[in-house]
């Protein structure tokens, strides 16, 4: 079941686990429509089913980084919708079908603009759109409540699921650049209300060297 977290911005949460653990992608209902990550291949039913739901369907796949969670429902999306895509120009793919496009750090798509936060993958990129103060995290952080601390807050990715915690925690302040309200992230719920000023808070802690 699709949840609109903000005017016009779904949160399509694909698969749940036992333990909580949840996947989802994003769908943005704008001027042009555009989904964020493709989920699962075998999530993309789920996918499809909250699009009809939703009653737009998007021209725009937008690939946050390469792992599975991310891009393994790529062709059946592509298969799906008469849609435009594009991919990191890091992400090594294997897919049936080459990418519309691949893109940067600073590159632009519509009222998006792309920020390379490496760390967590070497390919991983947030999305903020500051006209509407939306950031599309990416995996460069998470819901602080993955980890069983409070809703409405960001920690950084599991260690277990990271290349190199250090770079995360370093690209963090690159985000602190933007001015953004809401931060949509893959893992955890999202963060709703002054996502830039409790960022700004857990990078620059108390303290700081």
């Amino acid at each position: 079941m699709p949840t609109e977290l903000i005017d016009g911005v779904y949160d399509i949460t694909c698969r749940e686990e036992p333990s909580g653990k949840r996947y989802r992608v994003f769908l943005f209902t704008g001027e042009v429509p555009t989904l964020f990550d493709a989920g699962f291949e075998s999530t993309a039913e789920t996918v499809f089913d909250a699009i009809d739901r939703i009653g737009t369907e998007p021209e725009r796949l937008v690939i946050t980084h390469g792992d599975g969670d991310h891009i393994d429902g790529f062709d059946a999306i592509v298969d799906r919708y008469d849609i435009e895509t594009w991919v990191p120009k890091q992400t090594a793919l294997e897919t049936e079908h080459t990418p519309d496009h691949r893109y940067g750090d600073g590159d632009r798509i519509g009222v998006f603009e792309a920020v390379h936060v490496p760390g967590h993958e070497p390919d991983n990129h947030a999305w903020v759109d500051e006209s509407e103060g939306i950031a599309v995290m990416g995996d460069a952080v998470s819901g602080a409540d993955q980890r069983g601390l409070p809703a409405g807050y960001f920690h950084l990715p599991p260690a277990v699921y990271s290349q190199d915690l250090n770079e995360a925690e370093s690209s963090l302040e690159r985000l602190l650049e933007y001015e953004f309200d809401v931060g949509l992230v893959y893992h955890g719920s999202s963060v709703l209300e002054d996502a830039r000023a409790k960022l700004e808070r857990y990078v620059n802690f108390p303290g700081k060297p």
